[in-house]
């Protein structure tokens, strides 16, 4: 009798230890978790637009009749209206299934097994976790008691091994931006700065315009957020035109379904509606950021995107978080240690606002 084959030999080693990535549950299994049902969960943990897409989204792929031929793997009308709205030429641009499938494919094109990408924690986990995907390594470079970036430590760190940093502004979860004078000096310092300004929409200073001049800058985009289409996985980079050439053909052909393309055109053709919710959602974010610092053991963080971190006392982070779960409010804890006192809450609607402020008094009880 043969031997039993051995299919995990065949596996990469850095595959066999890879942790996966702390998403958010979907809905209906909150609810089943909470005991209740799907129309009672207040889920304020996945930084989405609680407003939904525009109208026009709707009505888009309602009357979308190509389903069954395969989308422009040129992206040609996509690069052509994203470059528009970022105001850079269509060459600079490449979409992706979600900013994360672009982030992936500028950690294979850039870095080799063993190497390492410069990365400043407590960050979004998809840099370390697609870094350990790809075979190379995140060097990590914390940020300061105010989460700010300790910007002549990341250029000695990555000058000595990697010369490519990859950093979020506004930072996911802290919800704080890099000053533009902090990337201009990694850029002087000749670094390749990956600059993801996934939240950018809502707040903080952008730099697209950067990227014409220093060859060394690639800025992310997505439309899950300000757009309200995270269930479409729609992302782009906006980075030079041989970068963006040389992704273009490292990209799956079809990476962009047809659904998500007739989103994406439609927003666009609708932005004075969605930058309505998104005024929406900042003034929210300003009543909710008072609320919470009006209670007793938070402090909240102050923030350029559409979500509030908030430190809580008594290292009470995951209490505070399964207490607020229990009555069907669901918000983000992580298991970064330097995060233990923290939840991330994501900006809501005025109603939602109510019913978790109701629900923290009562878990802060307990």
């Amino acid at each position: 009798m043969a031997e039993p084959f051995d299919i995990l030999s065949h596996v990469q080693p850095h595959f066999l230890d890879l942790d996966a990535y702390e998403a958010v549950d979907p809905p209906e299994v909150l609810a089943e978790r909470a005991g209740i049902p799907e129309s009672q969960v207040v889920k304020l943990n996945g930084n989405e637009n609680p407003y939904g897409p525009s109208p026009r989204v709707m009505e888009a792929l309602a009357n979308l009749d190509r389903v069954h031929i395969y989308p422009d793997p040129q992206q040609v009308a996509l690069r052509e209206a994203i470059g528009h709205y970022m105001d850079v030429a269509p060459e600079y641009i490449v979409a992706g299934n979600g900013s994360d499938e672009i982030i992936d494919l500028l950690f294979r094109a850039l870095l080799g097994p063993g190497a390492g990408v410069v990365n400043c924690t407590p960050t979004f986990g998809m840099y370390s976790f697609t870094a350990h995907v790809v075979g190379a390594k995140a060097i990590e470079v914390p940020r300061n008691d105010e989460f700010q970036i300790d910007v002549p430590k990341v250029i000695k760190t990555a000058l000595t091994s990697s010369k490519i940093v990859v950093l979020a502004s506004p930072n996911n979860p802290t919800g704080n931006s890099v000053p533009v004078a902090d990337i201009q000096r990694l850029l002087d310092a000749g670094l390749l700065v990956i600059l993801d300004e996934a939240y950018g929409e809502f707040g903080g200073e952008s730099v697209v315009q950067m990227v014409a001049s220093h060859s060394n800058l690639v800025v992310l985009r997505t439309f899950s957020k300000w757009a309200g289409l995270a269930g479409l996985r729609v992302g782009y980079g906006v980075m030079a035109p041989a970068l963006a050439e040389v992704i273009m053909r490292a990209k799956p052909p079809y990476n962009v379904s047809q659904a998500a393309e007739a989103a994406v055109l439609a927003s666009l053709d609708d932005l004075p509606y969605i930058r309505e919710r998104v005024s929406w959602m900042v003034r929210e974010k300003q009543r909710l950021y008072g609320l919470l610092n009006d209670v007793s053991g938070l402090d909240a963080c102050p923030s350029d995107a559409n979500f509030i971190l908030c430190r809580t006392t008594e290292n009470r982070g995951q209490r505070v978080y399964e207490a607020l779960a229990r009555r069907g409010v669901f918000v983000r804890y992580f298991s970064n240690p330097r995060l233990r006192d923290y939840v991330r809450i994501s900006v809501g609607t005025p109603e939602e606002t109510d019913r978790l402020m109701d629900a923290l008094y009562e878990a802060l009880k307990e």
